[in-house]
């Protein structure tokens, strides 16, 4: 998770919204990337460039390995559904993540709802990993002057009301 806050990071200090990907197999980080297109830059604009999907991208590109089932991907935000469809397509089955997304997660999901490609997948889904770290760093993007990705949305709300608790509590 470690490695996913720093593309987070990075994301955050060229603009993006702070979400970091990490993907490791058998002990090695085979792909990693962080969110794009959210700059301001309305050429560049994108709401399918999430760090999970051009992380499974760059596994594609690069072929590294058709069997995934012991692969794990770190992310710094809960997947929403477009990305967690894609992560069990991918053949993935442990999703680790650090800050929930209120507005747009899938991690809740009842897949077992779902079509038997979802409902069998029998992803492992751990929420919470490092969670501080990761909500500091959404605080200072939704704090940032200039900025207007998801500006007064749920998301925005919700994180900056949980950065308010978790500074009281200390």
């Amino acid at each position: 998770m470690s490695l996913a806050l720093e593309k987070a990071e990075t994301a955050f200090l060229s603009g993006e919204f702070p979400v970091g990907c990490v993907v490791v197999q058998d002990k090695r980080v085979i792909a990693d990337s962080s969110r794009q297109g959210t700059s301001g830059d309305i050429e560049k604009f994108s709401e399918i460039d999430h760090a999970e999907i051009i992380c499974l991208k760059k596994i594609e590109k690069a072929d590294i390995n058709s069997d995934l089932s012991s692969a794990v991907l770190f992310c710094t935000m809960e997947p929403c559904l477009m990305c967690l469809g894609a992560i069990i397509l991918s053949g993935i089955k442990k999703i680790v993540y650090a800050y929930e997304d209120p507005m747009g997660g899938a991690a809740s999901c009842d897949l077992k709802q779902l079509p038997v490609l979802y409902k069998d997948s029998n992803i492992e889904i751990i929420s919470s990993v490092m969670r501080e770290k990761s909500l500091n760093l959404f605080c200072k993007f939704f704090k940032k002057k200039g900025n207007k990705y998801w500006k007064g949305s749920l998301l925005e709300t919700y994180t900056l009301e949980q950065g308010k608790a978790l500074y009281q509590d200390k």
